[in-house]
């Protein structure tokens, strides 16, 4: 069920410097599902704004600008966060050069400097789509991007985008596929007491084990940056009863693809190492090219200057390559501090992220 609405949320100011702004769309609660007060306060700061198309889509708030330009790229980020915890971590503090609390890195500082660009970009050289969405960090059914990807994609198109998740202030391109498949042995049940009456699953499942022992994962050149492929055991199962040799053994594995390939073919490579045995996809998500070719994605780094590296994980930049929209990650705040009870991001990392972004699209 979702998270009754909490008391309206204060106006966000679109004038004040990034780290205030960031402040203040951190203090309003948005565990998942209870995103509808900072909805409610993105729509109401940008609805004024003249050179910008609101739409609202339950809790996902998209803005576009409609200057007829050649190139439309698109700013996305998602405004809910992890449940809080024990320890206080909200409202935010200032602390030195850091701002600490829920959503300091993941990702309400990557929304402020959106909201940021928006009221600021009102010539851009790049027409702009502004998407904030709901529900990131639950099920994918629940997705605000994946929602409106599927029933308004035209409000996602563009030649480009950027998802301002943290990645200390890096450039990220794409991200790498991933699937979970079960490799099943086979034997004959019997008394353990007379086990050569039967055929002993799991002990067959050391020959599966063997062949990932000795796996040797490739790094795969996409867009010229270099995915580095894992192929995994990430669970194991068999067994009915203390006194029964079992019949059937499953080995999960996880497989993590580069971008050039799609769920079949990445399917068909694990068949490949397990021949002999039987295989079933259990889930999958393909990846996302980077597109560090093309002029958009080319001139985004040029204006930022940053180092530049593979998304080794998944993130939603997939669902924008399914649209058929090349994506990177690029935004402030250390990844591993996303949900720790410590979240914390320096102010710096806001202003270079919205300095950067500007320079790009003027």
């Amino acid at each position: 069920m979702p998270l009754p609405d909490l008391a309206p949320a204060p106006a966000l100011d679109l004038t004040a410097d990034v780290t205030t702004l960031t402040a203040a769309v951190c203090d309003i609660e948005s565990v998942s599902r209870g995103e509808a007060a900072l909805a409610d306060a993105v729509e109401a700061a940008l609805a004024p704004l003249a050179h910008l198309e609101v739409v609202r889509d339950g809790n996902t708030v998209v803005a576009r600008t409609n200057l007829g330009r050649a190139e439309r790229v698109v700013l996305a980020g998602h405004i809910d966060t992890v449940p809080l915890t024990a320890v206080p971590n909200l409202p935010t503090r200032r602390e030195g050069d850091e701002l600490w609390g829920r959503g300091t890195v993941d990702m309400k500082g990557g929304v402020a400097v959106m909201l940021r660009i928006a009221a600021q970009a009102t010539e851009p050289a790049r027409d702009l789509t502004f998407l904030f969405y709901e529900c990131e960090e639950i099920d994918g059914e629940f997705n605000g991007l994946a929602r409106v990807g599927a029933t308004r994609p035209e409000l996602l198109q563009g030649d480009f985008a950027v998802l301002l998740e943290p990645t200390d202030g890096a450039v990220e391109g794409g991200c790498k596929g991933t699937m979970r498949v079960d490799v099943t042995t086979t034997g004959v049940a019997s008394h353990s007491a007379r086990p050569w009456k039967g055929h002993n699953a799991i002990h067959d499942a050391a020959v599966v084990l063997s062949r990932l022992a000795a796996y040797e994962a490739r790094t795969v050149t996409v867009d010229g940056l270099d995915y580095h492929e894992a192929l995994q055991a990430v669970g194991i199962s068999g067994g009915i009863a203390g006194n029964v040799v079992p019949d059937r053994c499953t080995v999960t594995v996880n497989y993590r693809y580069a971008p050039d390939k799609d769920t079949a073919a990445a399917l068909a490579h694990v068949q490949e190492v397990f021949d002999g045995f039987e295989t079933t996809l259990g889930d999958a998500a393909d990846g996302a090219r980077p597109g560090l070719h093309l002029p958009a994605a080319k001139a985004f780094v040029d204006a930022l200057g940053v180092s530049v590296g593979p998304k080794e994980g998944w993130t939603d930049v997939a669902r924008f390559s399914a649209l058929g929209v090349p994506a990177v990650n690029y935004g402030p705040g250390d990844p591993n501090l996303a949900h720790m009870d410590d979240e914390r991001c320096p102010v710096q990392q806001y202003v270079d992220a919205e300095a950067a972004l500007l320079r790009w699209l003027r």
